[in-house]
């Protein structure tokens, strides 16, 4: 399974970013490897509009089935749930963190977005 954690930098001991489609990077790790790739989402950072959406669109592409944010909007969980990714919501502090909590059980699947669109 890849696990796909919203992250500040390309380092999974490195800080978790809170935002979803506006974090710096995405820190992916494919469990069955133990290996971690990094993809940059610099691109949506200063987005006028469409950055969940994109962001979802490259998240997808890494073929990741569950993503660790601290918030999503709606646009870009409907485009998670429709790319059949699941979404968990956290507050680690780290990238390494949230993947444990996560592989622990200590993480719940959300339903939904929790955040209004053209959150900053």
């Amino acid at each position: 399974m890849k696990i796909a954690v919203t992250a500040q930098s390309h380092d999974a001991e490195g800080a978790m970013d809170g935002r979803f489609g506006r974090a710096r990077c995405f820190a992916v790790l494919d469990d069955a490897s133990d290996a971690w790739t990094f993809v940059d989402n610099t691109q949506n950072l200063n987005a006028a509009q469409g950055a969940g959406i994109q962001s979802a669109r490259a998240v997808s592409e890494t073929d990741a089935e569950v993503v660790i944010t601290g918030n999503v909007g709606p646009k870009a969980f409907a485009t998670l749930r429709a790319a059949g990714v699941r979404v968990y919501l956290c507050d680690a502090a780290t990238v390494r963190e949230a993947v444990e909590a996560f592989k622990t059980g200590k993480l719940t699947e959300t339903d939904d977005s929790n955040v209004e669109g053209h959150w900053v």
